[in-house]
């Protein structure tokens, strides 16, 4: 072996410098063991006793401490790499090839380079030509057997955790409330005030379902949130501190309040630059489980809080999901649901008589494919029939509301309160512990006596200011629930049709009072519209509506007003009867007044007959019939109709008659008889309607 080394060692190596490179994989193996250090730096005789001089031996040995998994965080082997491929290197010196890299990527990539570069590679068992077939081969089988290695030790190490892990014996980091106990086993915290802490934590998101809310509720009530210190010299200390939302989503997305035993929540993933990310994991893909240890609410609640936690998100995932409150009058605007493809509708707004109108559409798979809508519902009388069963299902539940309110609220100042007065008995404790210790100590020992003393003195301080705290605040409580404001709570409960039917409460007020009562409302749009809502709790109830008029439709005069117009027909002229329908309030099917245009359209839209020919059948003459009758001319049977000495009806507004027959005794001329001492009949002279001008 040592002469066939000296035959592979040429003048043209010795030219160039010799690189020993020395890796260990950790720094305890750094520290630990030291014998597999010292052989990687004996290597340097080898060099010399191979041709080269002591000052020719390079040792490169930045890289103590990293693994070799990669070559990216390797400074050391980078410097190699680009020593070998400038051509300064004549030979590459490692104990095995397990020190110079553990990938296959990084090791083939210097067997290349030395090859191009005729330079040999040295480890323990001999020196190696990567440019010569054999030697390569047998370089190349060294490199995958001591990745495959690497990949051995990792699976029996994982191997060995997941099998813990499935038997929920793992130590894990715990969160604050849980602990081990003497056994290694979780049990609960065994300070009461951060188990009541948590517990009103969760007591407080279970009413009401929010995150943001539940720290709102802990700034109010002036409660701080226990955390345990992960790092530094007061390591696994704890503090307290006020509740930020990001630890309230920390505590509320943590399976261990649950008792069980989660693995696998997250996985690291490596990039094409050499980074390692970090996923969150399906649940689907957790190793779960439950009910191992002790906890704060039970798996359901959990999962529960979890649900409401993406529903309450905005833009998580690729489906749009049920969003806050917000402004526009859709009562509906996030809580709709289609009952055809499952997916949740959209909304849009059109003005209808400077009014917005609501529409619920479902829309996502068309925007995405290209095709026609799933569905698309007039939402205005979707609203309506929603406002109408919530004022009907709250009304006959008021007084039990009421008092539910009021227990609920005395709950929650109950809870405050032992919280606050824990913090009282915290603060004693600490008081009395220091005082202890100042009355241990030796009174001529005053350089402790009087540092003990101060901190004897300090904790009676925040005694005293807990203690004026907690009065304090207990008698803003006390003041919070007097009998005046008890009776506010009752009116509201009773109160409560009035409020939403009242026109000044915001339209983002009645949504958020619809979301603390109705889950979700399924639409389904086919002769009819059906609504299935499911109310907060699992009850639910099916509404059905008719189906949306078209826009002709609504434009439409209602047959009971078709139907009055061709009664009156029979005594009023048009416009007359436009004058009528006024009075009564009554208007057309685009909101406008009628006048005499629109009821003659009307009649001759829907085939009335009209009051000429209603007037004619009825035996009526007209105004040259009648002058044959009477044998006169037409004037003067216009001044006989005029001054009631003929009977005529109107059937037009621009004062035209028929005329009823004058029967036995007609009227005749007399002359010297004023007419009007001759009247027979009152004057029916027609009441003209002032005439609207309208847009058509």
């Amino acid at each position: 072996m040592r002469e066939d080394r000296h035959q592979k060692v040429s003048a043209s190596h010795l030219k160039r410098n010799a690189y020993l490179y020395v890796r260990q994989s950790s720094l305890r193996q750094v520290f630990e063991n030291t014998e597999s250090t010292e052989r990687q730096y004996a290597l340097r005789q080898q060099a010399i006793a191979l041709g080269w001089q002591i000052e020719q031996v390079i040792v490169i040995d930045t890289d103590l401490g990293q693994s070799g998994a990669s070559s990216v965080d390797r400074e050391g082997f980078q410097r190699l790499v680009a020593e070998v491929g400038l051509g300064r290197a004549g030979i590459v010196l490692g104990l095995e090839v397990s020190r110079l890299a553990r990938n296959s990527t990084d090791w083939h990539r210097l067997l290349e380079i030395c090859a191009l570069s005729d330079t040999l590679i040295l480890d323990e068992d001999g020196i190696y030509d990567p440019g010569h077939f054999n030697d390569r081969l047998l370089l190349g089988l060294k490199g995958t057997m001591s990745e495959a290695e690497l990949h051995i030790l990792k699976a029996r190490l994982q191997g060995g955790l997941l099998n813990k892990a499935r038997r929920g014996e793992l130590a894990l980091a715990l969160p604050v409330g849980l602990v081990y106990n003497a056994q290694q086993r979780v049990i609960l915290d065994p300070d009461k005030r951060v188990q009541e802490t948590l517990a009103f934590f969760f007591q407080t998101y279970r009413r009401t379902a929010s995150a943001s809310a539940t720290v709102k509720a802990f700034r109010i009530q002036e409660l701080l949130f226990p955390r345990r210190l992960r790092g530094g010299p007061n390591k696994g200390e704890l503090v307290w501190a006020p509740l930020a939302h990001s630890r309230a989503l920390q505590v509320l997305h943590n399976p261990r309040y649950a008792g069980a035993f989660v693995f696998g929540r997250t996985r690291q993933r490596s990039t094409a630059q050499g980074h390692t990310t970090i996923r969150q994991q399906p649940q689907e893909q957790w190793l779960i489980v439950p009910d191992i240890h002790p906890g704060y609410l039970s798996w359901e609640e959990y999962q529960l809080n979890g649900r409401r936690l993406r529903e309450s998100a905005q833009a998580l995932g690729a489906e749009r999901r049920k969003s806050p409150a917000r402004e526009g009058p859709a009562l509906l605007q996030g809580l709709v649901v289609c009952g055809i493809c499952g997916a949740r509708m959209t909304l849009r707004y059109h003005l209808r008589h400077g009014r917005q109108i609501p529409d619920y559409v479902c829309q996502g798979e068309s925007i995405r494919t290209a095709q026609p809508v799933c569905q698309h519902v007039p939402g205005a009388a979707i609203d309506q029939a929603i406002s109408e069963l919530l004022v009907d299902a709250m009304t006959p539940l008021a007084l039990e509301v009421a008092l539910a309110v009021q227990e609920e609220l005395q709950g929650r100042i109950d809870e405050a309160d032992r919280l606050r007065h824990k913090k009282v008995e915290q603060a004693r404790y600490e008081t009395d512990l220091a005082r202890r210790r100042y009355l241990h100590v030796d009174p001529a020992n005053r350089l402790v006596a009087d540092s003990l003393e101060a901190d004897w003195n300090e904790k009676l301080r925040a005694l005293s200011d807990a203690q004026a705290e907690y009065e304090r605040q207990r008698e803003n409580d006390r003041l919070s629930l007097s009998d005046e404001h008890r009776a506010r709570i009752g009116a509201l409960a009773t109160d409560f049709p009035r409020l939403w039917q009242d026109p000044n409460t915001p339209d983002r007020e009645r949504k958020r009072m619809i979301r603390l009562l109705i889950e979700d409302v399924t639409l389904i749009k086919q002769r009819a519209i059906t609504l299935h809502v499911r109310f907060k709790g699992g009850a639910t109830q099916t509404l059905t509506l008719p189906p949306p008029l078209r826009a002709w439709e609504l434009r439409m005069i209602p047959a009971k007003i078709v139907a009055e117009i061709d009664r009156l027909l029979d005594h009023y002229t048009e416009g007359r009867i436009a004058v009528i329908l006024n009075e009564r309030g009554l208007h057309t099917g685009e909101g406008k007044s009628f006048h005499s245009r629109i009821v003659a359209r009307i009649r001759r839209a829907h085939r009335l007959k009209p009051r000429y020919d209603r007037l004619r059948e009825a035996g009526m003459l007209t105004l040259a019939e009648m002058a044959t009758l009477l044998g006169t001319c037409p004037d003067t049977v216009k001044q006989w109709g005029h001054h009631g000495l003929l009977k005529r009806h109107a059937y037009s507004d621009k004062s035209e008659y028929l005329y009823e027959h004058p029967g036995d005794d007609p009227p005749n001329k007399s002359q010297g008889e004023k007419l009007s001492e001759r009247r027979r009949f009152p004057a029916l002279i027609p009441i003209r309607s002032k005439e609207v001008q309208c847009e058509a």
